[in-house]
């Protein structure tokens, strides 16, 4: 058994007796008690369960085992004090939600209070917000910068002064000694591919908007997922980029206008689309020319925000955004209880949902 199906096993012991023994999981999963004890380390990491004495609880439950008093400061000379996280992301809409809930939920059951703040996609306003934070006394902060110097030695989030875990922003930092929790969006784009091709499709293209900063790990992603299909589609059709524009422009309707005649001259029989809302859009441009879903094309959307509700349900990849949220909230706590410890890098997968628009 794999260590990821061997953490779903484990996940799905706690949620349905609330608590387990090492011992009893060992002894089911056909594992060591050493093996077992590592997994339950990395599902604590990620905020799923909490470590107990010879096993593990949910953390809602743990929560409820707690003295009533708040969590004490890691400064011990104000015992007592409850700890503040700050919480700066782009969004409090599309994607964000889920993420900002796994943060709030994760903090309440730990007595940490959250401070949020929302930067608008705009890298200036985000670096004043976090200095806002720390100076009304945040102990440490959760963040989604918009950007980050690729060249600089240390990132403007490394001289706050306390302790910042990057927040679905990590990848790009690989030269910066900093924790994160993300979600695999390689991963993501290859489960797609690879779906896509257990259905039979094989021309299978990526259309996206550039604007998003997942785009280049879904383009990693997707690469890697035909490459190691052996499979290849025409050039000019297997990446398309919308752009920062919107429907009506020129900039937006002329790449996507492409995509649709790659569709129709038969170089195109699959395709992954990042966001969801775009590839809604796609439905709509798709009926206007008779194209067919799934018939014509398979479709898998990235994000499954609005997936579900299209005029054709949308089979997608699902980031785990609560997961994120409460794994960066118990990454951050453990940074202030334990200053040395090592850092730490956090990749969670995403799920891929089947629906209509791939299901043959």
């Amino acid at each position: 058994m794999h260590a990821e199906e061997r953490y779903k096993a484990i996940l799905r012991q706690v949620r349905r007796q609330g608590s387990v023994r090492v011992s009893e999981l060992a002894s089911e999963l056909g594992a060591s008690p050493a093996t077992v004890r590592k997994d339950v380390e990395v599902l604590s990491e990620r905020g799923l369960v909490v470590r107990v004495h010879g096993g593990a609880m949910l953390p809602e439950d743990w929560s409820q085992t707690m003295p009533s008093e708040p969590v004490a400061a890691p400064d011990a000379a104000s015992p007592g004090r409850r700890l503040t996280f700050g919480l700066v992301v782009p969004a409090a809409n599309y994607y964000y939600p889920e993420l900002i809930k796994g943060v709030q939920e994760a903090a309440e059951a730990r007595g940490i209070r959250v401070a949020l703040r929302i930067s608008e996609y705009n890298a200036e306003q985000e670096r004043v917000q976090a200095a806002e934070l720390v100076e009304d006394g945040a102990d440490g902060l959760l963040l989604a910068p918009t950007g980050a110097d690729p060249d600089a030695p240390r990132q403007w989030y490394e001289e706050l002064g306390v302790p910042v875990v990057l927040v679905e922003r990590g990848q790009a930092q690989e030269g910066a000694s900093i924790d994160f929790v993300v979600t695999d969006h390689v991963f993501g784009a290859r489960r797609a591919v690879e779906h896509l091709l257990e259905v039979g499709r094989r021309r299978i293209g990526l259309l996206v908007r550039g604007a998003s900063p997942t785009v280049p790990w879904l383009r990693e992603g997707y690469a890697a997922g035909m490459r190691q299909a052996g499979v290849d589609v025409p050039e000019d059709a297997s990446f398309i980029d919308l752009g920062f524009e919107w429907q009506g422009n020129p900039a937006y309707d002329r790449p996507m206008d492409s995509f649709l005649e790659a569709v129709e001259a038969g170089r195109l029989d699959a395709a992954i689309v990042h966001p969801d809302t775009e590839a809604v859009v796609l439905l709509q441009r798709l009926r206007s020319r008779s194209i067919s879903v799934p018939s014509d094309l398979a479709i898998v959307s990235y994000d499954d925000e609005v997936a579900g509700i299209a005029d054709i349900p949308l089979s997608a990849v699902a980031p785990a955004k609560y997961d994120v949220g409460v794994s960066a909230v118990e990454m951050l706590r453990l940074r202030l209880a334990e200053p040395s410890r090592p850092r730490r890098r956090t990749f969670i997968l995403p799920q891929l949902h089947v629906r209509f628009s791939s299901d043959l």
